[in-house]
């Protein structure tokens, strides 16, 4: 028996990346997944739809977060199919095509992008889900926060800023929906070796970097953050809320 079984997840940003493992892992413990992106995940869905070993059934939806009209429809999409929505994975982000640029060359577009998708995505996305978890008095909101946020990383300020204010905002919904029953917790990954950040010009430097940062040395992998994935939609974390859990390996410890 999986520890989901019988619960309905929303993950965004599930088409590639990081969100493709934790849509798998919400499945895989027995959760109904609706994997939410602008890009199409067909691959995954019948991936998961095709496993053996995954509990739960999933469907995609294309959406834009930023875009309230398309959130509602998706989470709409999510409640026919399933019933309900127990969890919501604010996975969604702007951040592997943002360029690493010192601040008085930062273009406002590029600063905007960041904070449409990264700030108002989340709310955008708690928003839609609310009546229903208010509905049920139960839920699990899961944001993505970032290690970036307390080590105030360099030449990335539109990043930093946007993930700062997710983990704001997670702070303020836990004080907010605790009395619904609604918990509100964030991971915060260090670098991610994701196949965008594999491609990228450079990363094997970036990538030593970060690792001589932590106390544990080696490359983090998204397969790192799906126990805390799942230790925060479950209801072994029912008396958590408001928190932060660094996952990087210890290189931000607080």
């Amino acid at each position: 028996m999986g520890r989901l079984n019988g619960r309905t997840a929303i993950v965004t940003g599930a088409a590639e990346g990081i969100g493709v493992h934790y849509a798998k892992a919400l499945a895989a413990e027995g959760a109904n997944v609706c994997l939410a992106d602008v890009r199409p995940s067909d691959a995954v869905v019948k991936e998961i739809n095709a496993s053996s070993i995954s509990g739960g059934k999933a469907i995609g939806v294309q959406c834009d977060v930023s875009k309230a009209a398309q959130v509602a429809s998706m989470v709409a999409a999510a409640e026919k199919t399933f019933g309900e929505v127990h969890i919501l994975v604010n996975n969604a982000a702007v951040f592997a095509r943002l360029t690493q640029t010192p601040m008085d060359r930062l273009s406002s577009d590029e600063f905007d992008l960041a904070l449409a998708v990264n700030v108002r995505g989340v709310f955008e996305c708690v928003k839609a889900v609310l009546p229903i978890m208010r509905r049920q008095k139960y839920g699990k909101i899961i944001n993505v926060c970032s290690g970036t946020v307390f080590r105030g990383t360099t030449g990335m300020l539109h990043y930093v800023a946007s993930k700062g204010a997710v983990l704001a905002m997670t702070r303020s919904m836990a004080n907010e929906l605790g009395g619904d029953g609604i918990r509100c917790n964030c991971i915060a990954p260090g670098l991610v070796m994701t196949d965008a950040i594999a491609a990228r010009e450079g990363v094997d430097h970036i990538k030593q970097m970060s690792i001589n940062t932590r106390a544990l040395k080696r490359a983090q992998t998204p397969d790192d953050l799906v126990g805390s994935l799942i230790y925060l939609a479950s209801a072994d974390s029912d008396f958590v809320t408001g928190q932060a859990l660094v996952v990087d390996g210890g290189a931000v410890m607080h």
